[in-house]
């Protein structure tokens, strides 16, 4: 087959999410698709892949190889391979910015912080996974304990004048919190952008951010703000990918590339 009629696609099946990505052979992405995981992880990754197939108008048997990643990623029975989520996030911020950086991706029920060096090797990893405190998961519970859409979180710090401080830690000790803040007269939105404090910084806590900071992620996607505030706290601009929720599955398609264009 001729690479410019091959396709290769990553799958990317996270806790909340399942992403996938279809590249051609000059890395160019012809289409994505983000679907909830739910229990069904298989599922979940045979709808994803096959939307995302048939957004790009291409015929399933064109796509040469599929490389799975995420917690899921030995479910998806129709991957060639399989990769760490943490493996397909350096592959695609590489990529997208070449050079050496410290890669924070907040994701829906952990957190990476990923340091490369110039030549895009990893020097430094850490994650968190002792909470929800900081991730998607923290801020689907505080939208749904407010009765406040997801979506409409990041507008409502954008309009805040203030700031809530929340000291709490514990998700469910921020809720009893926020409640308290409420009850006190204090305005939803400016309680809302303390959230998003509260998320960055448990970031901020995990390891220092050396250099070209790189953030993705679906609470990058979705909430901007998170990106303005971790500027203003660094004082330096912060670089986000093209899509930067399905990072892991686009670099999941670029390693299927790239090992079929070796193999």
């Amino acid at each position: 087959m001729e690479q410019s009629k091959a396709y290769y696609c990553g799958v990317d099946v996270g806790a909340s999410t399942t992403k996938a990505a279809l590249l051609d052979g000059n890395k160019t992405i012809l289409a994505h698709a983000v679907h909830r995981s739910g229990v069904d992880f298989a599922g979940a990754a045979r709808q994803t892949f096959d939307e995302t197939v048939h957004a790009a108008g291409v015929l399933p048997e064109s796509v040469v190889r599929v490389v799975a990643t995420g917690l899921g990623r030995y479910n998806v029975e129709f991957a060639h391979a399989t990769r760490t989520e943490i493996t397909c996030q350096e592959r695609a911020c590489f990529h997208f910015f070449p050079e050496a950086i410290t890669v924070i991706d907040i994701g829906g029920q952990d957190n990476k912080i990923i340091r490369l060096n110039e030549h895009g090797q990893r020097v430094h990893f850490r994650m968190n996974r002792k909470c929800a405190a900081g991730t998607g998961a923290f801020l689907e519970e505080i939208a749904g304990r407010v009765d406040i859409p997801l979506s409409e979180l990041d507008g409502l710090a954008h309009r805040a004048t203030g700031e809530v401080s929340l000291g709490s830690y514990c998700t469910v000790f921020t809720q009893t919190e926020i409640l308290a803040k409420i009850r006190m007269g204090a305005r939803m939105e400016d309680i809302i952008k303390g959230v998003f404090r509260s998320v960055l910084n448990r970031i901020l806590e995990m390891d220092r951010l050396d250099g070209e900071i790189v953030a993705t992620g679906g609470v990058v996607a979705h909430n901007p703000i998170i990106v303005e505030m971790l500027e203003a706290h660094l004082g330096r601009c912060v670089k986000v990918p093209p899509l930067p929720q399905i990072t892991g599955a686009v670099g999941a398609s670029l390693i299927a590339l790239e090992e079929r264009s070796t193999g």
